[in-house]
């Protein structure tokens, strides 16, 4: 194993029902003035919002709803939120909802605790957050992992720039995940959802190790990840089929939370490099996050693969059970393979944006390696060049 250091003191609540403990999660924290973010009229139309209002209330515990959070979450509208949690003089900020809501509410969380900054200025880095509002969640759709992780990402609509803040203020202090609050999701979010998770997976599974270009030196985090990885496949397909399938839909939360709360890249450096290339076609044509990530994840994987072909045949082997790919391109192409049988985007026009002009691969190379400041080093090293010609790849 390498070196790494490891912290995820998130509470996970899992199961059915799990979602009565809220009130007695929020006191654990001293919460007297929550603030409940939330999305769509989904959670109101099937009684989750109500619910959880009337398991507070039965504790006297005061609250205000901020609700209409959508996919992609915007600055504008995160700002609005911080000003109403100061004006409702909150002290515990509550997400109902997916990865956009437990985003938007660890945002709302860092500016009602240091009302003088920007919060943007926590996102570019101008700033650093150092202290924060307790953050608590109810979770209703697997994807993102944001129950547990560090991250938190944000789009500037303004200037098109979506980014993503790490630290250790945005883990939340408790998770409720009741896999039974996802069976009234649609199956473009079933599917979008588990291309998020995989990739959270991949994005640090093809990074590299110090000493080690092929990070064989970090097997248990190796096996972790591949372990992931064969069970989204396997009960994706069977959730794409049934998303009432409470075993299925179980694994898949779960797996959400285990892709991205770092277990599966201890010891590894890695660039979350489709992460990147995803964010700028989110930002700029406001599709789906999943999408955006398996349009682009076929292109990447054939531009490097040559060049580190150890990994991809270990990825072959290990994760899709091919024991003659001498190359990797054969875990490749399944993974391709897969995209498409869950419904997934595999290039622009699949994504529904179509083919794109020069001048807009151009821009998109640009603002992916943000006017050259950003550094893809890691795995397969990508020059500017590089970046353009996998953009290139997805426009068909």
């Amino acid at each position: 194993m390498q070196s790494f250091i490891f912290n995820c003191p998130t509470k996970v609540i899992f199961g059915k029902d799990t979602e009565i403990n809220t009130a007695k999660e929020i006191k654990n924290y001293n919460g007297k003035r929550v603030f409940i973010v939330y999305g769509s009229k989904s959670v109101k139309e099937s009684g989750l919002l109500e619910k959880v209002e009337n398991i507070i209330k039965s504790e006297n515990i005061e609250y205000e709803l901020f609700g209409g959070v959508r996919a992609n979450p915007t600055l504008s509208y995160t700002k609005e939120g911080v000003k109403k949690a100061i004006d409702f003089k909150a002290d515990f900020i509550l997400a109902v909802g997916g990865g956009s809501v437990i985003d938007s509410a660890k945002a709302i969380a860092h500016g009602a605790a240091n009302p003088d900054t920007d919060i943007w200025d926590f996102w570019t880095g101008i700033k650093k957050v150092e202290k924060s509002l307790p953050i608590g969640c109810i979770l209703t759709i697997s994807a993102a992992g944001s129950e547990t992780s560090m991250s938190a990402v944000l789009t500037n609509e303004e200037t098109l720039d979506k980014r993503g803040l790490a630290t250790d203020f945005n883990r939340p202090k408790f998770a409720i995940m009741n896999p039974c609050l996802t069976f009234t999701l649609p199956y473009y979010q079933v599917a979008c959802g588990i291309a998020d998770m995989l990739m959270h997976t991949f994005d640090r599974y093809f990074g590299d190790s110090e000493g080690s270009a092929n990070g064989d030196n970090n097997q248990t985090t190796d096996a972790i990840a591949e372990a992931v990885l064969r069970t989204i496949f396997k009960n994706g397909l069977i959730a794409m089929k049934d998303k009432n399938n409470y075993d299925a839909m179980s694994e898949l939360m779960w797996c959400g939370s285990l892709s991205h709360n770092t277990i599966t890249g201890l010891g590894l450096n890695f660039d979350f490099i489709v992460h990147k290339f995803g964010h700028e076609l989110s930002a700029k044509f406001d599709v789906a996050h999943g999408a955006s990530l398996s349009a682009m994840w076929g292109s990447w994987a054939k531009y490097c693969f040559k060049d580190k072909k150890e990994r991809f045949i270990q990825y072959s082997k290990n994760v899709w059970n091919i024991d003659d790919d001498d190359t990797g391109i054969k875990a490749i192409e399944k993974t391709i393979e897969y995209f498409k049988q869950i419904n997934m985007p595999t290039n622009f026009t699949e994504l529904g944006i179509g083919v794109q002009s020069e001048e807009v691969l151009q821009d998109l190379t640009r603002r992916c390696i943000k006017d050259g400041k950003l550094e893809f080093k890691h795995f397969r090293a990508l020059s500017k060049e590089d970046v353009y010609n996998i953009f290139k790849m997805s426009n068909v």
